[in-house]
């Protein structure tokens, strides 16, 4: 395979992407499927999406892989800067970029996207309905579901420091900044037992990667509800649920993925980042690449 580093334009400024060609798949060969490829919360390319996407591309597909603005090497500013509006608005981008890109068919986008970037993908499949597929992975659906997780008094800390990240950005000050992930009793976004060592699985290269985010967006969240969508994606769509998740609560996202008009769910015996590693990557990947060749072979 090859892997070319890409800017797109999105909003203000510009997304980072990796775009990864099969062996010998020139850019003016014949037209075939390219997956669109993004992270969850404060998630970066390097954090075990080219695992993913070397796998897929060594089927013979494209991949198009991005980071969210203000995240990895995205640009604009404020740093570390999370809305759910601009992510949704950087996918659009995304795909309407790979549309354009040689070597692709743009009647044949596949969207993946995984934790919080899994209910961007239910979003768009559902609105955009030029989309051929989606692979929704351990997804964030349900804000009510994923914020009771918490326990009361982080939920009731971490709130206080979203409501002091709005009121400076009233004054024109940067991004007040609280961890995604931590241990048990720390003031983050998520804090079940297997969270932090889990976040840290995905780095195992120990690139410098950050994982704080504005403060402010835990505020956001427990008002999204991109699993309501989900009734109206009518492209195939390939559902990895993790039974033990304790971020993304399985049984709202079976519910919500059962609504889908042709759905295909698994569901494996592992917590919320263990599908990215080890035996429950190779099982998931195995299932992802079954469900591509059967809804988008390569000709």
């Amino acid at each position: 395979m090859t892997r070319t580093d890409i800017t797109f334009s999105s909003g203000e400024t510009y997304c980072a992407a990796w775009l990864y060609r099969p062996q010998g798949v020139a850019a003016d060969s014949a037209p075939r499927p390219i997956i669109v490829m993004a992270h969850g919360v404060a998630g970066v390319r390097e954090a075990r999406l080219d695992a993913f996407a070397e796998r897929f591309t060594a089927e013979g597909y494209l991949c198009l892989v991005f980071d969210y603005r203000y995240f990895g090497a995205s640009g604009g500013e404020s740093r570390q800067l999370l809305s759910t509006a601009r992510q949704r608005e950087d996918w659009t981008a995304a795909i309407a970029y790979a549309r354009t890109i040689d070597g692709a068919d743009p009647n044949k986008i596949i969207v993946w996207g995984t934790s919080y970037g899994g209910g961007h993908v239910i979003v768009a499949a559902a609105e955009d309905h030029r989309i051929a597929g989606m692979i929704a992975q351990c997804p964030f659906t349900d804000g009510f579901a994923s914020g009771t997780n918490l326990p009361m008094l982080t939920a009731l800390k971490v709130g206080a420091r979203a409501v002091a990240d709005i009121v400076a950005a009233k004054f024109g000050r940067g991004p007040l900044l609280i961890p995604s992930a931590g241990e048990p009793g720390d003031v983050a976004l998520m804090v079940s037992p297997d969270t932090y060592a889990g976040v840290h699985k995905l780095n195992p290269h120990e690139l410098p990667i950050d994982i704080d985010v504005s403060a402010r967006f835990a505020l956001d969240i427990i008002r999204q509800f991109p699993g309501r969508h989900a009734k109206n994606v009518t492209c195939p769509a390939h559902f990895a649920l993790c039974a033990r998740d304790s971020v993304a609560p399985a049984a709202k996202s079976l519910h919500y993925a059962q609504q889908a008009l042709r759905s295909e769910i698994a569901v494996y015996d592992v917590g919320h980042f263990d599908i990215y590693v080890d035996d429950a990557f190779e099982a998931n990947i195995a299932d992802q690449i079954r469900f591509l060749q059967h809804h988008f072979p390569i000709e």
